[in-house]
């Protein structure tokens, strides 16, 4: 299971927690990820599309805030997602916390099926990539 462990800067943690603590505002600033439908700020149904090496898959299920603190400026996000039209299926564990001039991003995936069969090295690398313009986006 890839763990991810990334910062990144904030100029302006209020706003920075605006965005994190609403998911509608929250996955568009995941690269190639839309809401499709929503419940509330904390629970949507989303899609992501991810390129994996040569083959091109597009991910949907839910994701909800399983906890918010706005005294500490942290969410942890749960997601589920299946691959549309294919065998794959992505989980994942996220933490996001804003402090200061800093925030840092904690993510366990699960990957498995087609994904999971390109090798976690391409799985972390890719991963990485989506959170490292995730964290810029925010």
């Amino acid at each position: 299971m890839p763990t991810l462990n990334e910062s990144f800067p904030v100029s302006n943690p209020d706003q920075a927690w605006s965005t994190i603590s609403d998911l509608n505002k929250l996955v568009p600033c995941v690269p190639g990820a839309r809401v499709v439908s929503a419940d509330s700020p904390q629970s949507v149904k989303a899609e992501i599309d991810v390129k994996m090496g040569s083959m091109g898959m597009k991910f949907v299920g839910p994701v909800t805030i399983e906890s918010a603190d706005a005294g500490s400026k942290t969410v942890k996000i749960k997601a589920n997602t299946k691959e549309a039209g294919g065998q794959s299926a992505a989980n994942g564990d996220v933490t996001i916390s804003v402090a200061g001039g800093t925030g840092t991003v904690n993510a366990v995936a699960n990957v498995n099926g087609k994904a999971a069969s390109m090798g976690e090295g391409t799985v972390v690398a890719v991963l990485t990539q989506l959170v490292k313009q995730f964290a810029a986006n925010i």
